[in-house]
């Protein structure tokens, strides 16, 4: 089956079944929830379809056959399933590059340089927009909210992992080591402890009270 959307055609699976690494996940992820309630376990098993899909393809993203997959596997109605795909955007319902750039835009990244975040995944991967995947299918751009992590601003995820206090020279260097087939250590590209202030704690760093006996 193909599916247009938008400018862009791509061609959907005609199957989908899950794996026996997914089946083993799916299981355990069931057993959380009281019976007869196993539709609550539907975002976790979205997550399984796209991580298989990955697996087998290297493109994260969850075809209309997986979603009905899912739907079967949890005893929903298939527009359920379809309901929460395509509104959370974690989820990509469409094939993506075999890196995933989101890029935070909002307010705290924007203060801190997110343009240049943007700019700089553009000149090295030849990304033009948001949604867009490069030509050799390494990357896939997009502009996501907030990603919770605003006091080491600005943010790039690349897939499941944030690169934080990034600027454009630090983007290159990781979209150069991913290239390479190197996956740099995810966390702050400053050296920073957490979230503790540049240059390390400067708080709480000395026993003001000695302890008793």
């Amino acid at each position: 089956m193909t599916t247009t959307n938008s400018s862009e055609t791509f061609r959907q699976p005609d199957s989908f079944a899950f794996d026996a690494e997914s089946e083993a996940e799916i299981a355990q992820v069931i057993t959380k929830y009281p019976a007869g309630k196993q539709a609550s376990a539907v975002i976790p098993a979205l997550y399984v379809a796209q991580r298989q899909m990955q697996r087998q393809t290297g493109s994260a993203w969850v075809p209309v056959k997986a979603m009905d997959a899912v739907a079967a596997r949890l005893g929903m109605a298939p527009i359920r399933v379809y309901e929460v795909a395509t509104f959370y955007f974690m989820f990509n319902t469409k094939p993506i590059g075999k890196y995933h750039l989101q890029v935070c835009t909002t307010t705290p990244c924007w203060l801190r340089g997110s343009d240049q975040i943007v700019q700089a995944c553009c000149q090295e991967t030849g990304i033009k927009h948001f949604g867009e995947t490069s030509a050799d299918g390494m990357f896939t751009m997009t502009e996501v909210e907030c990603l919770g992590a605003c006091v080491n601003a600005p943010i790039l995820q690349v897939d499941d992992d944030y690169y934080e206090d990034m600027d454009a020279e630090k983007v290159k260097d990781l979209l150069a080591a991913l290239r390479r087939g190197e996956r740099p250590a995810p966390g702050s590209m400053t050296g920073r402890q957490t979230s503790a202030p540049e240059g390390g704690p400067n708080t709480l760093t000395t026993l003001r009270f000695a302890p008793e006996g």
